[in-house]
């Protein structure tokens, strides 16, 4: 017998119950804005093009919604450098459109999560700009971190950071001071030993818990906090070292603090009355939900990670481990025990992730060699990609936790590996010896139609190029196409609500399989994930929930192709 992919029906009553914890086991799907929907023609994406398309991301099947910054700035670096925290870019629209969006989303049973950056500021933020103008020696400078250069004249700089974005970590200004950036020289860090800067983000924070935000996800939150005295990190290449050993600016003890006292804050709101009462009619109830914290967190350890989601803390951390972890079993399971075993203690679920909008999509990166880093620009097999791909996501879907969906992954979207220099516009491109900068792949705007001057994006283009295929990679393309990535991962996530023990509990048993196999049980269900090169046969473990390929099953045993992962249920 042939399987490819059957889900339940859409009668069946969930198992997701009315809770405060149901980020727990949430599938949270991150959404670009500048890249998602274009409402008024200008070829960038907005708030009000999200607030329409809204009923697609609850048709997906998603729980929340994550929306990467749309604050006022000058978007030196695609709006992570800040200039006013309540306040909406014009060019994403205004307070109004995010109230109508917060509230609309939550008529629909989706939560919004919002991106907050406060390791750094815009350098046109009020604080810099009276900082410039006031001088050395002024109060408005201790915000930031301004310091004496070093040399005769103080013309080289304070150490020997290097800028995550290439070159050195320090900008001289016209006084002859310089001043900190961990990143583009437009993004001056805080200084958060100023008790100002911890003020500032309380309220800020309360300014969005009461527009009605549901959590915050917090940008660089393991560089908040600098070693004391700024000590020198010592010799070149210091990039490589970058979530791989311990570094004076990054995941220091000191930023623990900062999140305690923001729990207190999260803490004082009450959680906010998500849809209609009782099951819709897809048998889904809205729940009541519990306001939440999302650390991006690079550390050198998944041990580490778990510090940032201790009880007092945030309630989950981004698992960079598993992302940047190749398509090969043996590895796969190394860092799913890891990450297993460092969240059982402090009593945090696991999240999985496989793309955003900082790394290559992972249907490029698994149709490249493994060992190229999670920025590649090479397009690689595109049909070995999409296959792992699509295998990889039904692992991650099953696994116990949270997982979070980049906007066209459901799509099996890859790059856009040939965009022209003249359009690129990510900072670190024009940095030299910094990131790769390639990130502009994975942000260009994603298809909804099968034809159009943007392919449904919006009626004025748009601001990246998007390739010929998109077309036929479009939402309308492959909406009801039996076999489409669009159908496979709206029928994983319908089954991740109306299958007990998919996404659910802390840990998982493993069962023994193949070389290249991984196989494992958690009550009723069971998942097998072919990441080798060949056809392996296993036993069959029941019923066929949906498989990421096309199976073959007689007398007990079950074919399965290379690179696929099938979802079994024993009931």
């Amino acid at each position: 017998m042939s399987q490819q992919q059957s889900a339940a029906p859409a009668t069946a009553t969930t198992t997701v119950a009315r809770r405060r914890d149901w980020w727990r086991d949430a599938v949270i799907y991150q959404v670009y804005p500048r890249s998602f929907a274009d409402s008024n023609g200008d070829g960038m994406g907005d708030l009000e093009g999200v607030r329409s398309r809204l009923p697609y991301l609850r048709d997906l099947g998603v729980d929340a919604v994550w929306l990467s910054p749309f604050y006022a700035s000058p978007q030196a670096d695609a709006g992570y450098d800040v200039a006013d925290y309540r306040a909406v870019d014009p060019m994403f629209g205004n307070l109004l459109d995010a109230d109508a969006l917060i509230r609309d989303a939550h008529g629909l049973g989706l939560r919004i999560i919002v991106d907050l950056v406060p390791n750094h500021s815009s350098d046109q933020h009020e604080w810099f700009r009276r900082a410039l103008a006031e001088g050395p020696g002024s109060p408005s400078r201790d915000r930031y971190h301004f310091r004496q250069g070093k040399g005769e004249n103080g013309e080289l700089p304070p150490n020997d950071w290097e800028s995550i974005f290439g070159g050195p970590a320090w900008t001289r200004v016209p006084d002859g001071e310089w001043y900190l950036h961990l990143f583009a020289p437009e993004q001056p860090d805080f200084n958060w030993e100023h008790p100002a800067v911890g003020d500032e983000f309380r309220s800020i924070l309360r300014f969005w818990l009461d527009m009605g935000v549901d959590g915050f996800r917090i940008d660089v939150a393991h560089g908040l906090v600098k070693a004391e005295g700024l000590p020198d990190l010592g010799g070149a290449d210091q990039l490589k070292l970058l979530g791989n050993d311990v570094m004076p600016f990054f995941d220091q003890d000191g930023v623990h603090e900062i999140y305690r006292q923001w729990r207190h804050v999260l803490d004082e709101y009450a959680e906010n009355e998500m849809g209609p009462e009782g099951p819709s009619e897809e048998g889904r109830w809205w729940a009541t939900g519990g306001r939440i914290f999302v650390a991006e967190a690079w550390t050198p350890t998944v041990e580490r990670t778990a510090n940032y989601v201790r009880p007092d803390e945030l309630h989950q951390a981004f698992n960079f481990q598993y992302l940047s972890t190749a398509w090969d079993a043996k590895e796969l399971r190394t860092v799913i025990d890891r990450t297993l075993e460092a969240m059982r203690p402090v009593g945090a679920p696991a999240t999985w992730v496989l793309s955003n909008h900082d790394v290559t999509r992972h249907a490029t990166r698994f149709a490249n060699p493994p060992g190229l880093g999670t920025q590649i620009r090479t397009a690689g097999d595109r049909e070995l990609g999409l296959r792992r791909a699509r295998a990889a996501s039904l692992l991650m879907l099953a696994l116990p936790g949270s997982a979070y969906v980049y906007q066209g992954e459901e799509l099996g979207l890859p790059d856009v590996v040939d965009l022209p220099d003249e359009v690129r516009q990510d900072p670190a491109y024009f940095r030299g010896a910094g990131q790769d900068g390639f990130r502009d792949g994975c942000r260009v705007p994603i298809p909804w139609t099968r034809e159009g001057s943007s392919y449904g994006f919006g009626d004025g283009g748009s601001w990246l190029p998007q390739p010929a295929t998109w077309g036929e990679l479009s939402i309308e393309a492959q909406s009801g196409e039996a076999g489409s990535t669009l159908e496979l991962y709206r029928a994983a996530l319908r089954l991740r609500r109306t299958q007990a023990d998919l996404g659910a509990g802390e840990s998982v048993e493993w069962l023994r399989a193949a070389d290249g196999v991984l196989a494992f049980r958690r009550g009723e269900f069971v998942c097998v994930a072919n990441t080798g090169g060949e056809s392996v046969t296993t036993p069959a473990y029941g019923r066929v929930l949906l498989a990421s390929g096309e199976i073959t099953e007689a007398d007990g045993e079950a074919k399965l192709p290379a690179d696929t992962t099938v979802w079994w249920t024993t009931a």
